[in-house]
């Protein structure tokens, strides 16, 4: 069986669904999910620039209301919840945790305490972070000692 640890900010599409439990082909899958909630892992402004760079002015503008504190976190267990459910769904297993502090150090841990052979980071586009090398796939390479898929969500936040 495949061991992959997926990080993810929001729940799962179903397209998202179908992206990474057909990477492997038939082979079955054991998902490890690390989802940490939007609100707690980027500023408002870096948000608001990926807004703005990807022509979505209204969103950049609505930045203010995404939540925060324990509503990301109830959002955040909801959206675990449902992602968890949905992989389950194709015959793979899947568990998961919400990410509380530190998403790398939590990854790093996961992929060792799992024996992981790989790390998908499934989320939306950031392109100051990424410009930057400052996004998780980016970091996570220097971390886990496994290759480091980085995927884009077929759906925005």
């Amino acid at each position: 069986m495949f061991t992959s640890v997926l990080m993810i900010e929001k729940a799962l599409t179903s397209a998202d669904v179908e992206f990474v439990t057909t990477l492997h082909g038939d082979e079955p899958v054991a998902f490890h999910v690390l989802l940490q909630p939007r609100g707690e892992q980027a500023d408002q402004l870096l948000r608001a620039i990926d807004d703005v760079a990807l022509g979505e002015l209204d969103e950049a503008v609505r930045e203010g209301e995404t939540p925060e504190g324990d509503e990301a976190r109830s959002m955040g267990e909801r959206a675990l919840e449902v992602s968890l459910k949905a992989l389950r769904t194709t015959g793979d297993t899947a568990e998961g945790r919400l990410v509380e502090d530190h998403p790398l150090d939590a990854l790093k841990k996961l992929v060792e305490e799992v024996h992981a052979d790989e790390v998908i980071v499934l989320t939306d586009p950031h392109y100051v972070e990424e410009f930057f090398h400052r996004d998780w796939a980016s970091r996570a390479r220097h971390k886990v000692g496994v290759p480091v898929l980085k995927l884009f969500s077929h759906s925005k936040a």
